[in-house]
């Protein structure tokens, strides 16, 4: 087996990022897992998941939106089970533009439950960051939902 070292992305020509936190309800151990393996719980159209949580592996899924299907590409940068979750993320026109962004999802214990705090870097312009700043929040709720029926 070849140690291949992990390429971060150089996000220092596109400046843009945002921050959202949550608090949910399920265990740390469940949102890890729907992160690294259970996208079609949450975000994913079902059966279109091709992913292997390892660091250095690409994945790939498909979310419809307004009657199309649009491809989501990544690998995994850092994977520390129940704490990190960071990935590379590209999607087309309508999401990051072809641009290889970075989705870093901590998970701390707090009193009332999981505080999750997602950052997402690298986006090329406003637009892009803009449309994922709405879309963010929605996605964590239906998240928190899925994983508080599941555990």
């Amino acid at each position: 087996m070849v140690d291949q070292q992990v390429r971060i992305p150089d996000l220092s020509a596109r400046p843009y990022e945002l921050t959202v936190e949550r608090v949910m309800k399920a265990s740390s151990e469940l949102l890890y897992l729907a992160w690294t393996q259970g996208f079609d719980i949450w975000f994913a159209e079902p059966a279109t998941v091709r992913m292997r949580p390892e660091v250095n592996e690409p994945f790939y899924f498909e979310t419809a939106h307004e009657g199309s299907m649009h491809p989501h590409y990544g690998r995994f940068l850092r994977l520390e089970p129940r704490r990190l979750v960071e990935m590379t993320w590209v999607t087309g026109a309508a999401g990051t533009e072809g641009a290889e962004t970075v989705v870093r999802v901590e998970l701390v214990k707090q009193p009332r439950g999981i505080r999750l705090r997602l950052r997402h870097s690298g986006f090329a312009g406003e637009a892009a960051r803009d449309r994922y700043r709405a879309t963010w929040p929605k996605a964590l709720a239906r998240l928190d939902e899925r994983t508080a029926a599941l555990g």
